[in-house]
């Protein structure tokens, strides 16, 4: 079994609009923790040292994340959208299937058109459940300035087309499943009306389904089928999506 790691790192060098903090606690000044709880003094530690802990302030959206149907409207399919601690959990382990957008500049809008040119180019018929990866490499931009604004993004069409073949679960390598926000702010700006901002995300309201955003290392996939992800998310209360360590596992 070969395990690939898709995930990036929770990280505040990440120049994303949401950002992580983390602060970092020695084990010096764990020992002191402890001894504060204990009733201890920290020279009764070895060395007067004992754990070290790190404290995060986390938006649900930073790093490799789920978003769930709660993110993008408060109903979907006429219902209470579904938060991610909701969601069936066979969602997140299923056959993943790898359609390769890295040749397409940042900010293009990816069609149906594109995907089934590419589902014939590797020979696959989708299936119910499969799990799509939208592949731009813009994980290697990660530390970029303006990575959020460095992928391809997937049409508002292309997104029902791809539930409508029994999709639940997609996933990219971009900051966000639509074209960069920039792009959607730029373009609403000269033609103002609806469908124009976040037109990808807003497809929910209507059809229940998850993405994966800030996938990392699909370039190391080496077949675009015949693979398993594994993606689970983590268990967040009520929340509109959740972090993820997603995993491509192929087996030898």
């Amino acid at each position: 079994m070969k395990l690939i790691d898709l995930s990036v790192p929770i990280s505040p060098s990440i120049r994303e609009p949401l950002p992580a903090k983390i602060v970092y606690s020695s084990h010096e000044a764990g020992a002191q923790q402890a001894a504060a709880i204990l009733g201890l003094k920290q020279e009764d530690f070895p060395e007067g040292k004992a754990w070290a802990t790190e404290t995060v302030t986390l938006n649900t959206h930073a790093g490799t994340h789920i978003d769930a149907p709660w993110h993008y409207w408060p109903t979907s399919e006429g219902k209470p959208a579904r938060t991610i601690d909701e969601l069936p959990l066979e969602w997140f382990f299923s056959d993943g299937v790898l359609l390769d957008f890295s040749a397409k500049p940042p900010g293009y809008e990816i069609t149906t058109e594109d995907l089934k040119a590419e589902l014939d180019r590797i020979g696959y018929t989708l299936k119910p459940f499969d799990i799509v990866l939208i592949r731009s490499d813009a994980d290697k931009r990660l530390y970029h300035e303006h990575y959020a604004f460095l992928h391809a993004g997937v049409s508002a069409e292309a997104t029902v087309w791809l539930l409508d073949q029994g999709i639940k679960v997609v996933g990219t390598d971009g900051w966000g499943w639509d074209i960069p926000l920039n792009l959607q702010a730029e373009s609403f700006k000269q033609d103002p009306r609806e469908g124009v901002l976040w037109a990808a995300h807003f497809v929910g309201k209507d059809r229940e389904y998850c993405q994966i955003e800030k996938l990392a290392n699909l370039d190391q996939i080496p077949q675009p089928y015949g693979f398993k992800v594994c993606c689970f998310p983590i268990k967040v209360e009520k929340a509109s999506g959740g972090w993820s360590r997603p995993v491509a596992i192929l087996q030898d």
